[in-house]
């Protein structure tokens, strides 16, 4: 009877203490959301339409669709093959060593994404910080900003330790029993890789494309910033659709279809990270 009371308690207590939690997500996550699809499905007058999300078919939304998923793929890529070799070295440091590492790639995240990549922005420009260095050793400069190359480069700083975490914590729960047993059963290097570590860190990867390619399709400040407002990106233009054209519905309609991309890699993470493993760290 005690134990059955201590369980109540127990449990009363864990929804008491989940209740700012579940009132913070309602006023900032839902109904936003409520929000959008109500937007996104409706005309000025109220009525149901498909009109608004029909908007992305237009020749330029296409295109600048097709350019975000573009850049978002380069960089997805990138931080990918930046990031794997990374992991592999993180995990073969000793615990301390590996940890302090990891402390080092967190700490960007902890400032403010916008101040980083206005930083990007000084460091960038034409008579910025890289351009002077080099104009001081009478070497060409650098023409990279407002370019889609200063926004890769940008997306890949800002998202690198998004790919770097899940993987290392993929990497890091693999038992190393595993590895010298393939070894000692006559494994190379190379058969080690593909045959034990790459599959076996699968979720870490599906985790870290995911949360590196969604966040690129759809930010707008990076290109904003970095390519001087010149390359239009979708994010730069649902933005658009809001701030300057004051046009909520057309702006959710545009919204509600990139939702389909956050969709997919939510499946994907349901299909090969059942156990959450790449997105627990």
């Amino acid at each position: 009877m005690r134990r059955r009371y201590q369980l109540k308690n127990s449990k009363l207590l864990k929804q008491m203490l989940a209740g700012p939690y579940l009132l913070w997500s309602a006023a900032f996550i839902i109904i936003p959301l409520i929000m959008v699809f109500y937007y996104g499905l409706t005309n000025n007058d109220g009525g149901f339409t498909l009109m608004n999300l029909a908007r992305i078919t237009e020749p330029e939304n296409l295109k600048a669709l097709g350019l975000a998923l573009l850049l978002s793929l380069v960089s997805t890529i990138i931080c990918l093959i930046l990031a794997y070799p990374l992991a592999m070295i993180l995990t073969g440091l000793g615990v301390n060593q590996s940890s302090f590492i990891v402390l080092i790639f967190i700490l960007p995240m902890w400032m403010n994404s916008l101040l980083r990549i206005i930083a990007w922005q000084n460091l960038l420009e034409k008579n910025g910080v890289i351009n002077s260095l080099l104009h001081f050793f009478h070497l060409p400069a650098l023409e990279i900003i407002n370019t889609p190359y200063a926004i890769v480069l940008g997306m890949v700083y800002d998202f690198l330790p998004f790919m770097i975490l899940p993987i290392y914590n993929v990497l890091s729960k693999i038992d190393t029993n595993v590895i010298e047993a393939a070894r000692d059963l006559g494994a190379n290097s190379v058969q080690t890789f593909t045959k034990i570590l790459l599959p076996l860190s699968v979720p870490g990867i599906i985790s870290g494309i995911t949360m590196v390619f969604v966040p690129s399709l759809t930010t707008f400040v990076i290109s904003d910033l970095l390519g001087g407002s010149k390359i239009l990106l979708i994010g730069n233009v649902i933005e658009q659709e809001f701030k300057q054209g004051s046009n909520w519905h057309s702006g959710s309609g545009m919204s509600l279809v990139l939702m389909i991309f956050i969709l997919i890699s939510m499946a994907l993470i349901a299909k090969y990270d059942k156990d959450g493993e790449g997105t627990t760290f």
